[in-house]
């Protein structure tokens, strides 16, 4: 029997004192994992391979730090292509992502047969055989172009997040160059041998590493490597790699097939400053960053999560919760939406009808929502609440159809604010509603799909203008 919002108990794991940055970010990289369409646990292994790396190339200690962030972060910014990846193959961007990481784009001209099977399997889906086979060729004539685009987006917007955590200049630089390659052809700047940042190389390398042997073997991911040496990676790096590998000492806990829990131990007990715990301001950093990651995904839903969170909190104001509630509602409401990361924007974006396939994919997010937050120990109430946000009280929600003796006061709280933030937004069938319009819908879902109590705070606020959902100055992937 799942647990619920409503039979929730704290124990001491659910003291905000009692995590770690580490702990918090390395459970959060399982959402930029999604976004990628990667083998869930990539950037931890990543991170494991990166780190070996490392050592034994004697990396200073005062890199290491910046090193390790790095590659748990280095798909921050990969949300924000995401909409235009969608729109330039006219399918599922995702799978697109996650499909070319196995192929050399740098040689258009040149095109391998799986490079074209990935296209075939994926462009324009539903649309006749002409029109594939031109969108097909468009891709190609213009692949140096959007390459030049989409890796800009992905690694001035990834940079830009590391620089809003507070990580560093030399994080945010490794993650800004993950895509320049050795031999000055790669992206954004086409930087050359030692004018890419060390640790963007090791980045590079250890990402190769485990989407290789992750999707085709060990085996192809050195051969590959050997074989780009030079070329997109470090020759040094490379050869220290092979040396690794050869004695044994490079994939520990470092397959797809491996406890994703070991996976992470491993990850978390290279972490040298994980006895420094996380305050409160931190923590909230943190979750507003990553919601940042998640509204970035597609233009119409950019800055829901944090319209969410401002109308969560104003409404647990209004019900009278004390501060340490108000602050778990708005913590929840800032990442309720961490799972839709897994949902491809050809569903998002859609405009018309979903099938019955596209819905199941959507219904999924709010499990794994919940699924990514309660890695972090004390987020676990916090998991809970962000998992319910599409549950209603007549047990007609979704994932778990719960029913209102299930659901907290907190959990009823985020689905009004949600649902509101839903309605005052943008969406691809249909505009923003106004205020008037989105009461009269939401007052009919009330007290039996909606809390009433809820409802009456979000109707007092709303006729006093506390409540002004901000709509985006522009989208983030034109």
């Amino acid at each position: 029997m799942v647990q619920t919002s409503a039979s929730f108990r704290k124990d001491g794991r659910d003291r905000d004192d009692s995590i770690s940055l580490s702990e918090v970010i390395s459970a959060l990289s399982f959402a930029l994992d999604l976004t990628e369409g990667a083998v869930w646990g990539h950037a931890l292994r990543s991170c494991l391979l990166g780190m070996r790396l490392a050592d034994e190339i004697k990396l200073p200690d005062e890199k290491r730090s910046s090193l390790y962030f790095a590659l748990l972060l280095k798909d921050v910014g990969c949300s924000s292509n995401a909409s235009r990846m969608c729109e330039i193959v006219g399918g599922d961007d995702r799978a697109v992502k996650a499909g070319a990481k196995l192929e050399d784009w740098t040689k258009p001209h040149k095109p391998k047969l799986s490079t074209l099977k990935l296209l075939w399997g994926n462009v324009l889906p539903e649309a006749g055989p002409l029109d594939r086979v031109a969108r097909i060729i468009r891709i190609g004539v213009t692949q140096h172009k959007n390459n030049e685009e989409m890796i800009s987006l992905r690694c001035e917007r990834g940079a830009s997040i590391v620089t809003k955590l507070g990580l560093g200049a030399d994080t945010a630089e490794a993650v800004r160059s993950l895509d320049e390659h050795w031999d000055g052809d790669g992206y954004p700047d086409s930087l050359k041998g030692e004018q890419i940042s060390l640790l963007a190389r090791i980045c590079a390398v250890a990402q190769h590493l485990d989407v290789f042997s992750s999707e085709r073997g060990i085996e192809a991911a050195m051969s590959t490597l050997v074989e780009r040496s030079g070329t997109w990676f470090d020759p040094e790096l490379v050869r220290v790699a092979v040396l690794l590998h050869r004695s044994g000492k490079l994939w520990d806990n470092c397959l797809a097939t491996d406890s994703q829990d070991d996976t992470r131990r491993a990850v978390l007990d290279l972490d040298g400053d994980r006895q420094h715990k996380l305050g409160t301001g931190r923590i909230d950093q943190i979750c507003e960053a990553f919601a940042d990651v998640v509204d970035a995904k597609s233009h119409f839903t950019f800055r829901h999560s944090m319209g969410v969170a401002d109308a969560a909190k104003l409404i647990a104001q209004g019900m009278g919760l004390p501060m340490d509630r108000v602050q778990l509602v708005r913590r929840a409401a800032l990442l309720h939406d961490i799972g839709k990361l897994s949902v491809s924007n050809a569903i998002l974006d859609k405009s018309t009808k979903l099938s019955e396939t596209e819905w199941k994919a959507v219904e999924q997010h709010p499990g794994l929502t919940r699924q990514i937050l309660e890695r972090v120990g004390s987020f676990r109430e916090m998991a809970i609440i962000a998992g319910e946000h599409h549950e209603k009280l007549d047990g007609s929600g979704y994932p778990n159809r719960l029913m209102a003796p299930q659901l907290s006061l907190e959990s009823r709280i985020i689905a009004v604010a949600d649902v509101y933030g839903a309605l005052s937004e943008d969406r691809p069938y249909r505009p923003a509603l106004g205020n008037d319009e989105i009461l009269a819908i939401m007052t009919k879902l009330a007290p039996h799909k909606l809390d009433g109590d809820c409802m009456d705070v979000l109707v007092g606020l709303l006729s006093g203008d506390e409540i002004q959902f901000k709509p985006a100055a522009a989208p983030i992937c034109a």
